[in-house]
């Protein structure tokens, strides 16, 4: 009786349900029945929170790059800023065609890649490599001094970056002061072409690395301390932790990282360019950006310049889909898993 009356003193909600029938496999082993998929309106109703917090950011998306995609119907329009998108004369594929004979288009597509290519060999692997060996500080606060350094140009403007760039490496600059008071000859390599494009990536380098390090640093937080000290007490030396532990938990955020990178190759810094086009040439600091600026806004032919921009989204997306497929195809998730 006292059984029953404890039984029965316990709400019904509070009670443990029943359990989710067996089913018979082979082997006479028994399994669970798959669970039922939660609803929409319950997810909705339990990430509602999460979901407020996200409002912001979509809204940012939404107005700075999504509803200007609408504006890509000028590439098939002789585009005229007073009549709009709704009255201007629509030419069709004739902006397209005009551009894939213009040589210049041809010329700046060429450096884009050759650019993009230099960077990705040279700049990519600079923040994996600050991030191992910030990992290795043992001194929080030395580890704090660095990260703040590393940090500070990140948000410094491309003005003031290539500003400080020209002081020391400028025809006036430290550098050849320093040639000319030991009689040696000077080198401006702010104006030399053949270095621009290892200058450029040199920029981009001082300026973006030490921010590109915070992804590194938290996949490196994410691998487990334990094996590093069973590695040790088996004998393995530091090159082979780095190899065997390091490298392994932070292939996952490589992947991803490089092909957010490669659909992100034909952008090679618009104002960079333009600040330092003038000081090269275009014929060697001419790239999409600066292409669809000068001939499509300044020349007040929109609709040539909107095919031009149109033509690298296009081309940026292929990219990004095949490096997804790299990725999936190499066993990583990539963008999303498969």
């Amino acid at each position: 009786m006292a059984v029953m009356a404890d039984s029965a003193a316990v709400p019904e909600e509070a009670r443990p349900g029943p359990q989710a029938p067996l089913r018979e496999r082979g082997g006479g082993d028994q399994a669970p029945v798959k669970q039922r998929r939660i609803s929409f309106r319950v997810r909705l109703r339990r990430d509602k929170s999460l979901l407020v917090m996200v409002i912001p950011t979509m809204l940012v998306l939404l107005v700075f790059n999504y509803l200007p995609m609408f504006g890509t119907v000028s590439a098939f329009e002789y585009y005229d800023p007073i009549y709009g998108f709704f009255h201007s004369n629509f030419i069709g594929m004739q902006n397209f065609n005009q551009l894939f004979a213009d040589s210049a288009f041809w010329h700046a597509f060429q450096n884009t890649l050759v650019l993009s290519l230099v960077q990705l060999i040279l700049y990519f692997p600079v923040p994996i490599a600050l991030a191992i060996l910030l990992n290795t500080v043992l001194s929080t606060k030395l580890r704090s001094f660095i990260q703040a350094v590393v940090y500070l140009p990140h948000f410094f403007s491309w003005v003031l970056v290539i500003t400080i760039f020209n002081q020391m490496l400028g025809g006036a600059g430290l550098l050849n002061q320093f040639l000319r008071q030991h009689h040696m000859a000077t080198w401006d390599i702010m104006t030399n072409g053949g270095m621009f494009k290892y200058l450029i990536t040199f920029q981009a380098v001082w300026k973006e690395a030490g921010w590109g390090i915070i992804v590194f640093l938290a996949a490196l937080a994410a691998i487990d301390p334990a094996l590093y000290e069973s590695a040790a007490v088996d004998g393995a030396g530091r090159w082979r932790r780095m190899w065997h532990i390091t490298l392994p938990g932070m292939r996952g955020m490589i992947v991803l990282m490089l092909v957010l990178r490669l659909g992100n190759a034909l952008n090679v810094g618009f104002e960079q360019m333009l600040i330092q086009r003038q000081a090269v040439g275009p014929q060697h600091a001419e790239v999409l950006d600066t292409f669809a600026y000068y001939y499509g806004v300044t020349g007040n032919n929109f609709g040539y310049g909107a095919a031009a921009g149109l033509f690298k989204g296009v081309i940026s997306l292929i990219l990004i889909y095949a490096a997804n497929k790299a990725a999936h195809r190499l066993g990583e998730d990539g963008l999303y898993r498969k």
